[in-house]
Order: C-alpha cells, then sequence, then structure tokens
C-alpha cells in the first residue's frame, strides 16, 4: 500500500508541478516620451549606433591616456566594487540554498549505549523478582530519515524566483556602484586637470602683479607716483599671491580622493598625478532616446527587479493557503549486539504521505497576501518614481551641456578679446603711446579672462560626465564585469527587451 502511495504522490507531482498559483510577473507598461525635450535633434540611426558603441568604455571619448589608466586600476582595485561583487555571490548562494528546498533532504545517523530499565516497576516484562529479565541492554542503532517536500502549488518555486530577484538585484546593485565610481573618478580627474590650469594661470598673475608693484615703486621713488598707487599694487599682488593655497589645497585633495577610489592609501599617487596636463578632450554630444536610458540605467534595471521579486511574494502568501504534501520517510535498525545490527529481524521502516491544509488561522494568510500586494504595488510606483528621476537626470545634464556651450563660447571669446587687448596695448607702449600701468592692466584683464575660460571648460566636460552617467553607460563593457562571478553578461531584462522592440518598430 505504501508503494502505491508514493508512486501516486510522485505522479501527481510530476503532472501538477506547473500549477504555480499567484500572479505571472508582468512589466509595467510605463509611456515614455520619443525623444528628449533638450535633444538638440531627433537622433540618426547611426547617431544612435554610435553612442551604444561609445557608452561601453565612454571615458575613452576624452582622448586622455591617464585617465583610460586610471580606470583600469579603479575597477580593480576599488574596494565598493569589490564588496557589491561579494554581495552577488552571497545572494546566489541565499538562491541556491532556496532551491534545495525542490530536492528530497537525507540525513544519517548512527549510535549505541546502554540501557538500564528499574526493577521496581511492576511492569512486563521486567517484572521485580524475575531473574530471567535482565533490566541492563545494550543497543546499537543506525540508519536514515528522508523527507521530501512536493511543490504542487509553487510554494517554493515562488521563493526560488523571489530569490532569483534579489540576485538581479544585487548585480544592478554593483553595476550602479561601477556606474558611480566611473562618474566620480572622471570628475575628479577632469577637476584635477582644471585647477593645474588654474595654478598655471594664477602663477602667470601673480608675475604681472609682481612686475606692476615693482614699476609702481620705481615711479614713486623717481617722483612719479603715489603711496595709493603704491598700495593698490602691493594689495593686488597679495590677492593674486593668496590665490595659490586653496588650488594647492585643492589639487591635494582630489590626488588623495583618486587614490581612494583605486583603493591605495591617500597620497600614494601625489607624484604622479600632480605632474601638470591640459584638460581632456571634449566629446562629442551623445545622441540618446528614452529607451537606451530605459534599458542601461542600473537603477531603473533594478527598480524593476523589485518589481518583479514583490510580484512573486504574493506567490508565496497565496501558497500558503493551498495545501502542502510532504513524503517522510525513516529507516530505523535497531539490536542489541552488532552481529546482529543487519539481519531482517532488526530491520524497521516508516513511509508515509503527509499533508497539511490551513483551516483557521484568524485571517492571518489573507493579511500576509493583502500585505505582499500592497508591497508589489509599492515597488511598481517606485520603479514609475525611479524612471521620471532618470529622465529629469538626462534633460536636467543635457540642459547644462548646451548652455555650458555657449558659456565656454563667450568665455573663450572673452579670452581672445583680452589677449588682443594686452597685444594692442604692448605695441602702443614700444611706441611710447601709452604707459607701463596700461600694459599690465590689459595683462590681468586678459588672466582673469584665461582663467574663467579654464573653468568654463571644466564644466563642459563635468557636464559630458554626468550625460554618460545619466544614460547608465559604463557597465556595459565586457572588461568591466567580474569575470569571477556566473553573472550573464550582456543580457538585458524582460522590460528593457520589451521596450526596445517597441522603439525598432
Amino acid at each position: 500500500m505504501s508503494r502505491k502511495l508514493l508512486a501516486l504522490a510522485m505522479g501527481t507531482c510530476l503532472t501538477l508541478s506547473a500549477c504555480t498559483v499567484g500572479p505571472k510577473y508582468k512589466p509595467d507598461d510605463m509611456k515614455v516620451p520619443d525623444a528628449f525635450s533638450e535633444q538638440p535633434h531627433a537622433a540618426t540611426a547611426q547617431e544612435i549606433a554610435r553612442t551604444e558603441a561609445d557608452m561601453k568604455d565612454w571615458w575613452a571619448q576624452f582622448h586622455d591616456p591617464m585617465l583610460n589608466a586610471l580606470v583600469v586600476q579603479a575597477i580593480k582595485g576599488n574596494y565598493d566594487l569589490q564588496a557589491a561583487s561579494q554581495h552577488i555571490i552571497a545572494e546566489q548562494a541565499v538562491r541556491r540554498e532556496a532551491q534545495s528546498a525542490w530536492y528530497p533532504q537525507l540525513d544519517a545517523f548512527a549510535g549505541g549505549g546502554d540501557d538500564r530499565y528499574s526493577v521496581n516497576v511492576d511492569n512486563w516484562p521486567l517484572r521485580p523478582g524475575n531473574p530471567a529479565n535482565r533490566p541492563q541492554a545494550s543497543i546499537l542503532t543506525y540508519g536514515a530519515k528522508a523527507s521530501w517536500e512536493i511543490d504542487l502549488f509553487g510554494h517554493i518555486s515562488r521563493q526560488v524566483e523571489a530569490r532569483k530577484r534579489i540576485v538581479e538585484e544585487t548585480i544592478e546593485e554593483r553595476r550602479a556602484i561601477l556606474v558611480s565610481l566611473l562618474s566620480e573618478l572622471a570628475t575628479d580627474y577632469v577637476t584635477l586637470r582644471s585647477v593645474q590650469e588654474r595654478l598655471d594661470v594664477t602663477e602667470h598673475s601673480i608675475k604681472v602683479a609682481q612686475a606692476s608693484r615693482d614699476l609702481t615703486e620705481r615711479l614713486y621713488t623717481h617722483g612719479l607716483g603715489n603711496t595709493l598707487a603704491v598700495a593698490q599694487a602691493q594689495t593686488e599682488e597679495h590677492l593674486e599671491l593668496s590665490r595659490l593655497a586653496p588650488l594647492h589645497a585643492q589639487q591635494d585633495r582630489l590626488t588623495h580622493a583618486i587614490a581612494v577610489l583605486l583603493g591605495q592609501m591617500p597620497g600614494s599617487l601625489e607624484q604622479e598625478l600632480e605632474v601638470r596636463r591640459p584638460l581632456p578632450s571634449m566629446p562629442s554630444f551623445p545622441a540618446t532616446l528614452p529607451s537606451i536610458v530605459l534599458a542601461n540605467r542600473p537603477d531603473i534595471r533594478e527598480a524593476e527587479r523589485r518589481y518583479a521579486e514583490d510580484t512573486a511574494r504574493i506567490g508565496i502568501a497565496v501558497s500558503n493557503l493551498y495545501p502542502k504534501f510532504v513524503v517522510p520517510l525513516t529507516f530505523n535498525p535497531n539490536a542489541s549486539a552488532a552481529y546482529q545490527a543487519f539481519q531482517l529481524g532488526g530491520m524497521s521502516w516508516q513511509a508515509m504521505m503527509l499533508a497539511t491544509l490551513p483551516i483557521i488561522h484568524g485571517g492571518r494568510y489573507t493579511a500576509e497576501i493583502a500585505q505582499a500586494r500592497a508591497g508589489a504595488e509599492a515597488s511598481r510606483l517606485q520603479y514609475r518614481e525611479t524612471v521620471l528621476k532618470a529622465f529629469r537626470e538626462v534633460e536636467d545634464s543635457m540642459t547644462d551641456w548646451q548652455h555650458d556651450n555657449e558659456l565656454v563660447a563667450q568665455l573663450e571669446q572673452a579670452s581672445t578679446d583680452a589677449g588682443l587687448a594686452r597685444d594692442r596695448a604692448r605695441k602702443l607702449f614700444s611706441a611710447g603711446l601709452t604707459g607701463y600701468l596700461n600694459v599690465l592692466t590689459t595683462e590681468q584683464t586678459a588672466l582673469s579672462a584665461q582663467d574663467q575660460a579654464v573653468v568654463g571648460r571644466m564644466a563642459r566636460l563635468r557636464d559630458a560626465v554626468s550625460l554618460y552617467t545619466a544614460m547608465g553607460a559604463g557597465w556595459q563593457g565586457k572588461t568591466l564585469e567580474d569575470t569571477t562571478l556566473p553573472i550573464e553578461k550582456g543580457k538585458q531584462n524582460f522590460l528593457a527587451r520589451t521596450v526596445l522592440r517597441a522603439f525598432s518598430r
């Protein structure tokens, strides 16, 4: 009878294994615009293809070999990125733990010892005064216990599905950390180079101020000036000198920050990074579509996976309303001596099928279902909020890029005009038609305009970094994924594939 019962249980399991209760996950159908409002023009297919290729290693578009080398070191050495990789490994282990519930659970045991019974208990076969019954005996036992939960209604399947979604979330978390790391590193590097260019300009401006002060003092000595002019010249010199300390401090802080991003001690890269280099080249404006952002932003992908996870948790809660079937099996021979342990008379086993069905629990399980549904709905709404914030960041970055382009054009033109004024003042001084103070004044104006132009170019480069970051660029390259992790590289989630198919029609 027991064999028939086990066969029936296994057959039922195979037949109904696909009977998984709870809602099937469907991605949220959120409408997105065909293009960004701040986009300068409609992107062509060629521009989109080039942008998708550039997104894999967008920092290479700055054409700075040192920046490229720093990115490689940061990916290998950054501790936040390494910790995120370990979180993925841990969640993958938890998923495998959940999957183990699908399989029979088997434990073996063995033991032995002496048992002594009371002879003062009037109970057969040990009766007081009966020498034929010994109150002490040796017992040897061994055996195995097994159980198998038949997942008829998907209680285990939904748990495994939820853990799988959590693994996917941790993968997206690592990608978000990588995108943030690349953004912070590139921003710090661009800022460092701009600070160094400003140091060059400031040092030149100090020399001009010193020359102005020397000339003013000589004129005063020869009776051609006054103490007011001397004091003004000295004030200008000290003001220019005061600009050096904050710039040097900012340079030191940036080198420290870059070293930490690379997983090194602060100060370890000062000698290498304090060698002054020009600002990186300005990349071209990347063409983009909302579908690209939706498919590549790690925070959007993570929010979508969290919604999928919480949908699976509804199935877990619903499955608690359905019967659970467990097949226990016990094999437990007992004997008084080792030679008897494997004899037929010492054999004992038990096999059955147990079913449990919730009857009255005061609304506990329906409350859990309501809680799971509310959690899934909250995740769906948070996903939508994440999409809106992501699109806002892209729009803002596009706006900043465009307006800073106009700003840089004006500042560079001002720098050019100031340079022309300085050159004309020098020619007039050479012809004896103006004083040297006018030359120094135009020189200082030209240096100030040059400094502002450097700041403008830095802002535009940082806008480029922000735009690539807002697009979710940087994690797609094959060299950027941790090869020690069993991650399906380049595989887009269900939502991203759906959206991209919709936009490709």
